[in-house]
């Protein structure tokens, strides 16, 4: 006999697929259930359930209900979970700096753009919207979406909020889902609404004309959109992108020739707090980790500050909700240089993202384009207004039933009235006497006499007929797709006309990111450094002691440049591709440096040279394949991080660039066996490209070597047996090799 009253019922699985599974279970409820918003109606399920429930007692034309009411019925009805996240919710959808149109009007504190947390939820009160009710709730009990259990089974909630617009690009949304993160601005409302219409009345629109409509992302803080309509129109199509934006100001004139910048409006998700903390933090930083004092490039930074400001004060109140003054040290200072530092070194320029990563149509999550969310919330908005209408065809065919039976008794009511005194089973005589239906025979038990009297006929008739050419102009609507669309695209239009308003945030993709280009700078002294495995670092000053320099194993010195900081650092590679750094750039320190791929993106080519150099530096570049021309260093200077084409080297290596002297007349290359000199002013100067023939090579052969005549030159050469020898070029030997650019030249020895 067994020892247990019964066996357990144990399922024996592995516990890597148990674990795996369950995972999966949990990321899933994660992404459909808390974090992701729906496509139709914008909401996330703790939003849908706030404004749910605000529907019963909280319309815009109530009183306003504290919000810890509001709360508790939430989460007693529709969502078991703790308040606190509940009651962040619904701050969320109350506040205007962050939502482009509010769902809750609040009243009390419900925080500030600083980031102060809003009051505790027994002092707040709250109610919708009028565009939160009209837009989002008003066809709730239309039939146009679907209702679903609450987590007890004890009461319904929908699973869609009925939305009449595209909500989910109106306010946008953010959130953080097991695998997948969410982040989608908000936009205006006219267009939006623009958008929609065009694509409802063409649902063959081509992408491009629909992301036409849109302008950009449209903030509630205002401020302005500096990305190019490239960049725009690249992330809208793939769903995934950054914004770069930047703040608004103004240069106010003081007297006496002073001035000052005033900053009315700042980028999303940036506070005065965070833009005075940050600048406080430039002009006086603090050491780093352990270190007992601050770095050279903290010290830089510092002299750069405390040259340009003198003093920044947060004045916002009631009236200006930013006003951040920023003083310059004296009126000698250059506004450009000034506002570009500020926009280089502080959030007052900044990206923000693009992440169309939600939930479609069909509950799937995942990312798509922006044209791809229009057209899905066209459609649903089409099957949603074809319920409606659906619906209303049946309520009117209901209506008109009764009325039927009114009418029906209308015609005899004095025998009406006597089989209703008279009869044990009235309604059964009725449906008997007058052939109409159950349910009109318990429609006119229920009503008073004088609803039947002769008066009322014609308001009954009246009201038939109302409702009978209503029933045609649906019947009508739902029976052709274009007059459905053109239905569809007016509601949308009244709905735009009623709550659109004029955009906040400024477009100017004419003016440039100031991270990508030059931000003032202190003029100082220092030296480059950069092994031969490409490791760059920083040193302050011209007085290295190359020969203390300590590398890596296995590595070297490739370059030491005595430069200064306002200097471009060119890396050029193998394939005659240039990029630029700046010195600053490099970490300053006695370790080994970082990677210069770290900083450009080299794509794993080899480099040959690393170079600097004053404005209107001179170079001679060339290839191996005997090509070159004379160029100046800003010809080297790319300004995108991927570098540019600089030297076409056609298949061969390019050389190390020589830098070019003054008084430098003579040009010695030497190929295989063959020498050749020439004056230097035969070289063409070019901005790029292959240049010119240096020198013709002997068939096999590349370029060995190529250099500047200076006064003296000592060059190994092929000897006899192969083995190289010594060739001393002096002013007397100089002329024995003199021959013409791009010919063979003379044969050694």
């Amino acid at each position: 006999m067994s020892d247990t009253l019964f066996e357990p019922d144990i399922d024996d699985v592995p516990i890597d697929a148990h674990a795996s599974q369950a995972y999966l279970t949990y990321a899933m409820s994660v992404v459909t259930s808390r974090a992701l918003p729906g496509l139709e109606d914008g909401m996330k399920p703790v939003q849908r359930r706030i404004l749910f429930a605000m529907d019963g007692f909280a319309r815009p034309d109530a009183a306003h209900k504290k919000s810890a009411r509001v709360v508790g019925d939430v989460i007693g009805k529709y969502h078991p979970h703790g308040d606190s996240s509940v009651y962040e919710a619904m701050v969320r959808l109350a506040q205007p700096f962050t939502l482009r149109y509010p769902l809750i009007d609040g009243q009390g504190n419900f925080g500030s753009m600083d980031g102060d947390n809003a009051a505790a939820m027994r002092y707040t009160e709250c109610r919708l919207t009028a565009f939160a009710r009209h837009v989002l709730l008003s066809e709730l009990n239309a039939g146009v979406i679907d209702f679903q259990p609450n987590y007890d089974g004890t009461q319904q909630e929908p699973a869609l909020l009925p939305a009449r617009l595209p909500v989910v690009l109106a306010n946008g949304a953010s959130g953080i889902a097991v695998g997948m993160a969410c982040e989608i601005p908000p936009h205006n409302l006219r267009e939006i609404g623009e958008a929609t219409c065009r694509l409802l009345v063409d649902p063959r629109m081509p992408d491009d004309d629909l992301i036409d409509c849109f302008q950009g992302p449209d903030f509630p803080n205002g401020a302005t959109l500096i990305s190019s309509r490239e960049s725009v129109v690249a992330a809208y199509k793939e769903g995934r992108g950054s914004f770069r934006m930047r703040a608004n100001y103004e240069v106010e004139a003081l007297a006496r020739g002073q001035w000052q910048i005033v900053v009315t409006a700042l980028p999303p998700g940036v506070s005065t707090g965070a833009i005075l903390t940050r600048i406080d933090d430039l002009a006086n930083p603090r050491p780093k980790g352990d270190k007992k004092k601050i770095s050279d490039d903290q010290a830089r930074t510092k002299t750069l500050a405390t040259s340009l400001i003198d003093s920044v004060r947060d004045e916002s109140d009631a009236r200006h909700p930013v006003r951040l003054v920023i003083e310059p040290k004296s009126r000698a200072v250059s506004q450009e240089d000034l506002l570009a530092f500020l926009f280089a070194y502080t959030d007052l320029e900044c990206n923000t993202s693009l992440n169309l990563t939600l939930l479609d149509t069909r509950r799937r999550p995942g990312q798509i384009g922006l044209p791809a969310v229009l057209r899905q919330w066209c459609d649903y908005r089409l099957a949603a207004v074809s319920r409606r209408l659906t619906q209303r065809i049946a309520d009117i065919d209901e209506r008109m039933h009764i009325l039927d039976g009114r009418l029906a008794i209308l015609l005899d009511i004095d025998r009406a009235i006597a089989i209703i005194r008279a009869a044990d089973d009235p309604k059964a005589d009725l449906m008997a006497g007058f052939g109409i239906t159950e349910r009109q025979a318990e429609d006119v038990l229920e009503i008073r006499l004088r609803q039947l009297a002769k008066l009322e006929a014609i308001k009954l008739q009246a009201e038939r007929d109302a409702l009978d050419a209503e029933r045609t102009g649906l019947l009508g609507i739902l029976g052709s797709d274009t007059a459905l669309r053109r239905f569809v695209r007016d509601e949308v239009k009244a709905d735009v006309e009623r709550f659109g308003d004029e955009r906040r945030t400024r477009v100017n993709a004419d003016v440039q990111a100031t991270r990508s280009r030059e931000v003032p700078q202190i003029d100082e002294a220092v030296t480059v450094i950069v092994s031969r495995s490409g490791f760059g670092r920083l040193r302050s000053g011209h007085d290295v002691d190359e020969a203390a320099l300590t590398w890596k194993a296995g590595d070297g010195p490739l370059a030491v440049l005595k430069c200064r900081t306002v200097w471009p650092v060119i890396l050029l590679d193998a394939d005659g591709r240039s990029y630029t750094i700046k010195p600053t750039d490099l970490p300053s320190g006695k370790g080994d440096g970082v990677p210069v791929s770290s900083l450009a993106d080299l794509a794993g080519k080899k480099l040959v040279a690393v170079l600097t150099g004053e404005p209107g530096s001179r170079y001679l570049v060339a290839s191996d394949g005997g090509y070159g021309f004379v160029c100046t260093i800003e010809d080297m200077v790319s300004r995108n991080r991927a570098g540019k084409a600089f030297l076409n080297t056609d298949g061969t290596l390019a050389l190390p660039p020589l830098r070019l002297q003054p008084d430098d007349a003579w040009v010695v290359a030497m190929a295989g066996d063959r020498l050749l000199v020439f004056p230097l002013d035969e070289m063409k100067t070019l901005s790029g490209g292959k240049g010119v023939k240096i020198m013709t090579l002997p068939d096999g052969e590349s370029l060995a070597m190529l250099d500047l005549f200076r006064g003296r030159l000592v060059l190994n050469v092929p000897g006899s047996r192969g083995r190289p020898k010594a060739l001393t070029l002096d002013e007397a030997a100089l002329m024995a090799w003199r021959g013409v650019r791009a010919t063979k030249g003379k044969k050694l020895g």
